[in-house]
């Protein structure tokens, strides 16, 4: 996590940096105008990557302990929780996929697909959250 923080740090004073030097150059090549769009969007991409590496110094500071990542004698398995229990054999992802491509043409295309494209939507959710609520592996 050390290097991640220093990282984000890093990014946001080069961040800084570039934007600043943007806005000089601009200023010098057209007559003292700032070209806002730029000096803005980079200048944000700064604020961003400060909040990101003070979030993570926080978190670090106050976990108590030093993560897996940052221990050179840690195991492979120190790092790999159990993150929950996913089924490999579900066709219900995929058919949520292409409901919601229906959803999102009907918002590009045309109108009436937005109905049955939410509607799909809506019974794909139900679908994959209650899988294992019936059929062969109903608990």
């Amino acid at each position: 996590m050390r290097a991640n923080i220093t990282i984000l740090w890093v990014l946001s004073v080069f961040f800084l940096l570039a934007a600043t030097a943007y806005t000089i150059w601009h200023m010098i090549s057209y007559d003292g105008a700032v070209e806002w769009v730029g000096t803005l969007g980079m200048g944000l991409c700064a604020i961003l990557a400060a909040f990101i590496g003070a979030y993570m110094g926080i978190v670090h500071r106050t976990s108590g302990g030093q993560l897996p990542e940052d221990d050179a004698a840690a195991l492979i398995d120190d790092g790999d929780p159990e993150i929950g229990h996913f089924a490999p054999w579900s066709w219900w992802p995929v058919f949520l996929a292409g409901s919601l491509m229906i959803l999102f043409m009907g918002l590009a295309i045309s109108v009436f697909l937005v109905p049955i494209g939410a509607a799909l939507v809506l019974i794909m959710l139900v679908g994959w959250v209650f899988e294992f609520y019936r059929g062969n592996f109903g608990r």
